[in-house]
């Protein structure tokens, strides 16, 4: 019997395919905006097609796949790889609503939007930065972003990225919510992190259950109240459940600039793929 003593891995690596989940509608969204980027820098060539390099950056966007892992299957670099994804990430980002135009678009289709808060995990700091990141309601380290979705659920807008130790009350606050909903003439309905954040509780404009205290228990009148603002809310988790279906914000490796750019790019792709 004849050995084989010839390593099992040749020069060149493994390849495998793996099925993305995404529509063809959301591929050509990406490589219609990689192709018209491209021709108003006035490139001639790409190691890759604009097929292919959204292909890339869509996979990496999905599965959080390592860029060294795409970059060694397509025959390309791993800094070629980043340079993509970060501009495609910019093109994005770019295509997003704004707080007054997407609360404009809302207010043509319902008088109410749902406000929430979210934690997106970060890889943990070293010194003096690591505490601003770290939250405690959470108990992890991360970023805190708000987003306003229709009454189907929709993500309309989402903040820039705010420390983690950062409040959902502050964070609205700075982003002037209060302000800018009453001047485009809607509602908001806010879990109980939002208590006290509208400044006129005589015509409030975000509406939020009530908190029992240790001396004054809710009554079965705030109790139901309380069940009605939570069944009408239920679709503002459905909105984080699909933008948080990529997985590349299973743990962020940005800081909260670049965090922020991420997050309303996929808010695009988001809405690519639901409103297909």
């Amino acid at each position: 019997m004849r050995k084989n003593t010839s390593p099992a891995e040749g020069t060149e690596g493994l390849v495998y395919q793996c099925r993305l989940p995404l529509s063809s509608a959301t591929l050509d969204l990406v490589a219609g905006l990689v192709r018209g980027h491209l021709k108003k820098i006035g490139s001639r060539w790409r190691k890759l097609p604009p097929g292919r390099i959204a292909l890339i950056v869509l996979a990496v966007l999905r599965h959080d796949q390592r860029l060294s892992d795409m970059a060694g299957g397509n025959d390309v670099s791993a800094s070629t790889v980043r340079r993509w994804l970060l501009k495609v990430i910019g093109l994005l980002a770019a295509r997003a609503p704004r707080l007054d135009r997407a609360l404009k678009l809302t207010r043509s289709g319902g008088e109410v939007v749902l406000l929430n808060g979210t934690l997106v995990r970060t890889r943990r700091r070293t010194g003096d930065e690591n505490r601003p990141d770290c939250s405690g309601k959470y108990k992890a380290h991360g970023l805190l972003f708000l987003a306003l979705t229709d009454e189907k659920g929709n993500l309309v807008w989402i903040s820039a990225a705010r420390p983690g130790r950062s409040s959902e009350v502050t964070t609205a606050r700075h982003n002037k919510i209060t302000a800018r909903l009453r001047a485009a003439g809607l509602g908001a309905l806010a879990d109980l992190g939002s208590t006290g954040l509208d400044d006129d509780p005589d015509d409030p404009v975000i509406v939020t259950g009530r908190k029992a205290t240790r001396g004054h228990p809710l009554t079965e009148a705030q109790k139901e109240a309380n069940k009605l603002v939570g069944r009408d809310r239920a679709a503002n988790e459905h909105g984080f459940a699909d933008l948080k279906n990529w997985r590349i914000l299973t743990k962020v490796r940005m800081n909260a600039r670049h965090a922020t750019t991420l997050l309303r790019a996929l808010l695009v792709l988001t809405n690519a793929e639901i409103h297909r």
